[in-house]
């Protein structure tokens, strides 16, 4: 018996096992990608909402969470120094049961912030520790959030592999430094560059991705068939080419 029609609202089979989080700044998108139940979260960062043109950090977000209540959300401090870090952290969670704290690993002069989350995360705050690059960093945030509320490692597996390196080792070493501290430490594999990444991030065990909204669409992708891509890719050049009036 055939098997019925994959609904073009579900995760492919192999990605079922992974959480996939959105990651952007806007509204519009963010409430709409709210509703597909391929979503299991959102992520956003100053830069994002930067890019977005959006000004009033606190309204944007409370607009957010007026729209989305069932789903994580992580929101990122972004003071340097860490008293004033630890100041917008507490009034981030407090924003929503469902908010997630951004700490970045370090400041910009590379202080680590390590003590700071494991203050927060003793005190219940959810976070999700983020710009981590290096399995020292890995290390250094399990232990700091080893018996505290749950929490997101977030290993930014596509900048590494921008430096020519293959991160899925890092990422396999990651998950079980992760494991080993703690069941409540979920790990996410950020800035993915390609769809593969989120096939590769699903192997390896990663429990959340971020998706920008480009990358996401290509999940309809999954499994194609390879001979129906070349032809189509042939059509397209041909349909082109036609539209451009090329002549010999």
């Amino acid at each position: 018996m055939p098997k019925p029609p994959t609904s073009p609202l579900a995760k492919p089979a192999s990605l079922e096992r992974i959480k996939i989080f959105a990651d952007g700044a806007s509204l519009a998108s963010m409430t709409e990608a709210a509703l597909d139940p391929r979503i299991d979260g959102f992520t956003t960062n100053p830069t994002l909402m930067h890019k977005a043109g959006l000004t009033d950090y606190r309204a944007f977000a409370h607009e957010v969470l007026a729209a989305i209540k069932d789903k994580p959300i992580s929101f990122e401090v972004f003071a340097d120094e860490f008293p004033e870090m630890q100041r917008q952290a507490r009034e981030i969670a407090t924003w929503g049961d469902n908010v997630y704290v951004k700490i970045p690993i370090t400041n910009t002069r590379r202080e680590t912030a390590t003590p700071l989350v494991r203050e927060l995360s003793a005190a219940g705050v959810k976070l999700n520790v983020t710009a981590i690059c290096t399995l020292e960093q890995v290390r250094d945030t399990a232990a700091a959030l080893k018996g505290g509320a749950p929490s997101v490692v977030s290993v930014f597996a596509g900048r590494i592999a921008d430096t020519g390196r293959d991160p899925i080792p890092l990422m396999q070493e990651a998950l079980q430094i992760c494991r080993a501290a703690s069941s409540s430490i979920e790990l996410l594999w950020a800035s993915p560059r390609e769809l593969l990444n989120i096939i590769q991030a699903a192997e390896v065990g990663c429990d959340i991705i971020t998706v920008t909204p480009d990358l996401f669409k290509k999940l309809e992708l999954v499994g194609k068939d390879l001979g129906v891509f070349s032809l189509e890719t042939v059509q397209m050049f041909h349909r082109d080419a036609q539209a451009a009036g090329f002549k010999l």
